[in-house]
C-alpha cells in the first residue's frame, strides 16, 4: 500500500553515530543497507526499527514516541520499538527490528532480527465466527492469531472481495491515483497461511445465540464458541423519484467505486447529493477526473455539524478553488435521466449522481436475534453484546466512551479496526475496558484534516494557528473538557492530542490549543 520507494536520509547507521545524536525520548533517522531505519532512545535503552509505517509508508521519524512504541504521524498506527510488532491499527505488518551495539563509543546498527511468529495455543473459546469481513472483522481475526489463538476462526463476508482499504474508495482510488492492487488489504492466501477460513459472497440469514450457531443463505450453518458481529453499516438512499436510476450511485464497497469510475469515464457533469465527508471526497475525486461537479447539501455550511462553521467554510473554499459549485440550504426533489431538480426549482445537469447522505447501522441480524439495540448494537466496555459469547464491533456497535461516559457509535475505519483488535483481546480473556480515542482523516485535494476524539456537541471552539494559512489545530470543548481536536497541517499535534486524551490530560490539550 503506497509507494515503497523512500529517499534515504541521515547517516549510515552501520558506521555508527555518537550516542548524543539520539537524545532521551528522541529519534534519529538513518539507513542500513539501503533501508531507512529509525533509532529511538528511552532512557538507557536504544532501539532500531524500520522507519516506514506498514500502512501507507508514513515517516515514523516524524511521529511520536509513547513508552516503548512509535506512532505514525499520518494515520496513527503504532508499533513496538522492542519487537516491531503492530500495536494498533491501521498498521498492517510488523516493521523491521535491528540489533544495536556500542562499538568504539558509537551506536552501531547491525543485523536485522527475524520476525517473531506467535506461538498458538488452546486458550479461548472453541471457535470464533466473525460476521462481516470489513475493517473490524478482518482486524479481529488477525489480532486473534497474533494473540496466540490457535483454534478455528471463520470470517464471513457478504461482499465478493477480500477486506479492502475502504477509505481509499472515495479518495485516491476513485480519483485514479491508486492502482487496483492497492485496494485489497490482504489477499486470500494471507488468510490461508494464517488458518483463517474466509467465506466471501456468503450471507448470514439468522443468528441463534442460544444454540451458538449462525445460519447461512442456502441452508448451511456454522457453530461457534464466540461470535463477533461486524456487520457495519449500509448507505442511505434518498426516497425521491429517480433515486434508483442506473446513473445514481452510493459508495460503500469496492464494487460501488468501480461502478462510479466506469460511469465517470463517459460522463461530463456530476452532482453529489450530500456535503458529507464522503460526498466531498467524491467531489474532489471526480474533479481530479476532469468532471464538472456540483454539490447539494441541506446545511448552509458543509461539515459544520462535525467541524464547526469556520473549518467547514475552509473546506468549502478548498473545493471552490478547485472548481466545485455548491448549492447549500436546499435538497433534491427528483432525479431525471440528465438532471437533478432541487426544492428551489433549480435544475442541475447531471450524467452521474452520487448520494453521500449518511449510513445506517446494519442491525437486522442482531434485532431478529433479540440482542439489545441502542441506535446500533449495544455493547459494554469489553464490547460484549447482550447475549453470552457475542461481541459487536465497528460501525454497528454503540459502546460506553471511557472519557465522557456517554454511549457512542463512531463510523470511522481506524476505529473499526481498533475495536476488532480490542475485541480479540477480550475474547482471549483480557479485562481492560475499551478506551479507544476515535481518529479519522479526510483528504480534500492537497489538504488533510485529521480529527481525534468525538464531539457530538460543544459549547466553544478554540483555534491555535491560522485556518486561512491552512496550519491550525482546532479544539471542540464542552463544560471545560476538550472532546475533540481537528488539525490541518499539524500531524504531530494530532498525535499529541490523541495521547493527551488517552491520559485524560486536559492541561496538555490546553497547551496544544489554548482557550
Amino acid at each position: 500500500m503506497g509507494d515503497d520507494a523512500q529517499e534515504l536520509t541521515g547517516p549510515d547507521l552501520t558506521q555508527g553515530v555518537e550516542p548524543h545524536a539520539v537524545p532521551d525520548g528522541g529519534v534519529l533517522v538513518g539507513h542500513v543497507r539501503g533501508e531507512p531505519v529509525l533509532l529511538a532512545r528511552r532512557g538507557a535503552e536504544v532501539f532500531a526499527v524500520g522507519a516506514k509505517c506498514s500502512h501507507y509508508g508514513g515517516p515514523l521519524g516524524e511521529g511520536l514516541l509513547v513508552g516503548d512504541e512509535v506512532r505514525c504521524p499520518w494515520h496513527h498506527a503504532a508499533f513496538s520499538l522492542r519487537t516491531g510488532a503492530v500495536v494498533r491499527a491501521p498498521g498492517l505488518d510488523p516493521i523491521a527490528c535491528f540489533d544495536v551495539a556500542t562499538r568504539d563509543g558509537k551506536l552501531v546498527v547491525d543485523g536485522k532480527r527475524s520476525a517473531l511468529i506467535p506461538a498458538l495455543d488452546g486458550r479461548g473459546p472453541s471457535s470464533v465466527v466473525i460476521v462481516g469481513a470489513g475493517a473490524a472483522g478482518s482486524a479481529c481475526a488477525e489480532a486473534l492469531r497474533r494473540g496466540g489463538y490457535g483454534r478455528s476462526i471463520t470470517l464471513i463476508g457478504a461482499e465478493a472481495t477480500p477486506p479492502v482499504d475502504r477509505p481509499n474508495l472515495s479518495k485516491d482510488y476513485l480519483a485514479g491515483k491508486a492502482p487496483e492492487e492497492w485496494m485489497t488489504l490482504r489477499d486470500p492466501e494471507f488468510f490461508q497461511r494464517n488458518g483463517i477460513e474466509l467465506r466471501l459472497g456468503a450471507r448470514v440469514t439468522r443468528l441463534e445465540p442460544g444454540g451458538k450457531r449462525v445460519h447461512l443463505q442456502g441452508g448451511g450453518e456454522t457453530e461457534y464458541g464466540a461470535l463477533v458481529l461486524a456487520t457495519g453499516a449500509q448507505p442511505n438512499r434518498l426516497s425521491i423519484p429517480g433515486a434508483d436510476a442506473p446513473h445514481v450511485f452510493t459508495l460503500r464497497t469496492l464494487a460501488d467505486s468501480r461502478a462510479i469510475i466506469a460511469r465517470a469515464g463517459a460522463a461530463r457533469r456530476a452532482v453529489v447529493l450530500g456535503a458529507s465527508f464522503i460526498g466531498l471526497e467524491v467531489a474532489a475525486s471526480l474533479r481530479a477526473r476532469g468532471l464538472e461537479v456540483q454539490v447539494v447539501g441541506p446545511d448552509k455550511v458543509p461539515l459544520a455539524r462535525v467541524l464547526g462553521e469556520a473549518v467547514g467554510s475552509l473546506v468549502k473554499t478548498l473545493h471552490e478553488e478547485h472548481g466545485v459549485t455548491f448549492h447549500l440550504g436546499t435538497t433534491p426533489v427528483s432525479i431525471e435521466a440528465t438532471s437533478v431538480t432541487l426544492a428551489s426549482g433549480v435544475r442541475l445537469d447531471a450524467d452521474l449522481v452520487v448520494m453521500g447522505v449518511g449510513v445506517k447501522p446494519d442491525v437486522a441480524l442482531a434485532e431478529a436475534a433479540g440482542l439489545t439495540l441502542d441506535r446500533g448494537i449495544a455493547v459494554d466496555e469489553l464490547l460484549r453484546a447482550s447475549a453470552p459469547g457475542v461481541w459487536a464491533i465497528g460501525d454497528v456497535a454503540r459502546w460506553p466512551d471511557a472519557r465522557t461516559g456517554e454511549r457512542v457509535r463512531v463510523e470511522h475505519w481506524v476505529v473499526a479496526e481498533r475495536m476488532g483488535q480490542f475485541a480479540a483481546q477480550a475474547i482471549l480473556g483480557g479485562s481492560a475496558r475499551c478506551a479507544i480515542v476515535p481518529f479519522f482523516w479526510s483528504v480534500h485535494y492537497d489538504i488533510t484534516v485529521n480529527y481525534v476524539g468525538h464531539a457530538e456537541s460543544w459549547d466553544r471552539i478554540d483555534v491555535a494557528g491560522s485556518l486561512e494559512a491552512r496550519d491550525a489545530a482546532v479544539a471542540y470543548r464542552r463544560g471545560g473538557q476538550t472532546l475533540a481536536v481537528a488539525t490541518i497541517g499539524r500531524d504531530r499535534a494530532a498525535l499529541q492530542a490523541e495521547r493527551a486524551m488517552e491520559q485524560s490530560d486536559e492541561k496538555a490539550l490546553r497547551a496544544l490549543v489554548p482557550g
